[in-house]
């Protein structure tokens, strides 16, 4: 007696991905992923143990000094200056208007934070220069698996019998890239006078 299917179920020897095949998909997938975070945290984390304890210093006063609690600070501490040198109290005051130690110290200040965030955005910049020169390492290897890709898909093409179109643009991506020779044309185009 052949065996009855139900309606809009397929058969159950036909191949077809399961839950856990799908998980085993997604679980490969992350564990990629997972692989790839670890190793640019690992970067990141050499990259910032090579700085100095001065490099440090200065980012954790610039991190502080873009926070909303170092405006609030200074709001109190200027609010309570001015509170108390302008009111006319029977006490002497210690910097009467126009507060020229308040302004003192506010240009101590700006002077000792402008270096602090020059020194923080140095080191950023060093960062951000290394990142870049991964990632034209990566852009450039990539480039140069895709272009063998090519070539070793044409010679199948080839072997095969496969119809080729006749696009000049495929004998063009089969070269390799040279780098140099972009770099001139972005310059070339870049100083055109537009």
């Amino acid at each position: 007696m052949p065996k009855m299917e139900h309606a809009g179920r397929p058969p159950a020897d036909v191949d077809q991905p399961t839950q856990t095949s799908a998980h085993h998909k997604r679980s490969a997938f992350d564990a990629l992923t997972d692989k790839n975070v670890r190793t640019i945290i690992a970067l990141e984390n050499s990259a910032k143990s090579a700085t100095t304890a001065g490099e440090r210093l200065a980012a954790r006063v610039a991190t502080f000094c873009g926070n909303m609690i170092f405006v609030w600070v200074h709001l109190a501490f200027f609010a309570t200056w001015i509170f108390y040198n302008t009111l006319p109290w029977f006490v002497p005051h210690g910097d009467p208007f126009p507060f020229v130690a308040l302004t003192f110290v506010v240009s101590l200040e700006a002077i000792f934070l402008s270096a602090f965030i020059l020194i923080s955005q140095n080191e950023e910049k060093r960062l951000t220069k290394q990142r870049s020169h991964l990632n034209l390492q990566i852009t450039l290897l990539t480039e140069q698996e895709n272009t063998r890709m090519l070539k070793i898909l044409n010679a199948i093409a080839a072997k095969v019998g496969a119809e080729i179109d006749d696009d000049p643009r495929l004998a063009t991506l089969e070269e390799s890239t040279r780098p140099e020779k972009l770099m001139d044309q972005i310059d070339a185009a870049t100083s055109e006078k537009v």
